[in-house]
């Protein structure tokens, strides 16, 4: 991998973020206005439209992508995405795309922390320390002993968990499936939960507004594949520091656009997250290349 095509993986990576970032403030907005329910069944329609052609055009074509060594588990791991989506985007309307984003950047510390007995991985003791610095934050930003605790905290902290598993199940089902085949279970098992959900609550759209979903699902459409071109084109160890640019992308949007305001105590819990991570993060790998050694 040259590194001409190393540094195109990154800055796809960056644009991805920003694009995963902007999908989040057109999903607080058409879901404050309309329901979260709703706006997330046609956005997963289209993402198993993307899928469906992504697969067919795919060496093997649909019957390939279809074959699962594990198909109950691989449509539970697409299901619990879609609720995890669900979740996160009622956090955004209730808590803003700051604290949101903030708190649910805990969930890479807690993969690290479920890897061990869901895995069975060896976790050290460097990368419990980065487990137990992110929670700190995540204390640090809800100030549970100041009587300013929002009960709305609950709903990136219940995503954070709920992606943190979906993360470990994406791994676990690596080992008997392709990545194509978890790609395609990832849209369509999602599409059939949310539309079995979402139908329920189907209301009319305003014209402009049918705009902005159009807009949400392209965008969501082109994340998707960026992310799979910036992972064709880089080592995920040299790209997946740059997914917590979406946390800095969201918190840019959210007090532009939606007046949002970062507080000292967010932004400080927010960066010993962070920091927390991506030090486990490159810990993982240090381990990783030294076993392959």
């Amino acid at each position: 991998m040259s590194a001409q095509q190393s540094a195109k993986g990154i800055w796809i990576m960056v644009i991805t973020m920003f694009f995963f970032a902007t999908q989040d403030g057109l999903s607080r907005y058409l879901a404050g206005e309309y329901n979260v329910y709703m706006t997330m069944m046609i956005r997963y329609w289209f993402f198993a439209g993307f899928v469906i052609l992504w697969s067919a055009r795919s060496s093997g074509g649909l019957r390939e992508a279809m074959r699962s060594a594990q198909p109950k588990l691989q449509f539970f791991r697409g299901a619990l995405l879609a609720l995890e989506v669900i979740v996160m985007v009622i956090g955004f309307v209730k808590l803003g795309l700051v604290e949101s984003h903030a708190m649910f950047a805990i969930y890479p510390l807690l993969i690290t922390a479920l890897s061990g007995p869901i895995l069975g991985e060896k976790i050290g003791w460097r990368r419990w320390l980065s487990v137990a610095v992110g929670f700190v934050g995540v204390l640090i930003i809800l100030q549970p002993g100041r009587g300013v605790l929002s009960p709305a905290a609950i709903y990136p902290l219940a995503a954070a968990a709920m992606f943190a598993l979906y993360g470990l199940l994406n791994r676990y089902v690596a080992r008997k499936d392709p990545a194509s085949v978890t790609f395609f279970y990832t849209g369509i098992s999602g599409a059939i939960v949310m539309t079995l959900i979402g139908v329920w609550f189907w209301v009319p759209m305003a014209p402009k507004d049918w705009g902005l979903m159009l807009i949400l699902c392209g965008l969501a459409t082109m994340s998707h594949y960026l992310l799979i071109r910036a992972y064709e084109l880089s080592e995920a160890s040299a790209i997946q520091p740059f997914a917590y640019l979406q946390l800095a992308f969201a918190s840019a949007l959210g007090v532009l656009v939606f007046g949002d305001v970062i507080k000292l105590n967010v932004a400080l819990g927010a960066g010993l997250v962070v920091g927390a991570g991506v030090f486990a993060l490159v810990r993982a790998q240090m381990v990783a290349a030294r076993s392959r050694r």
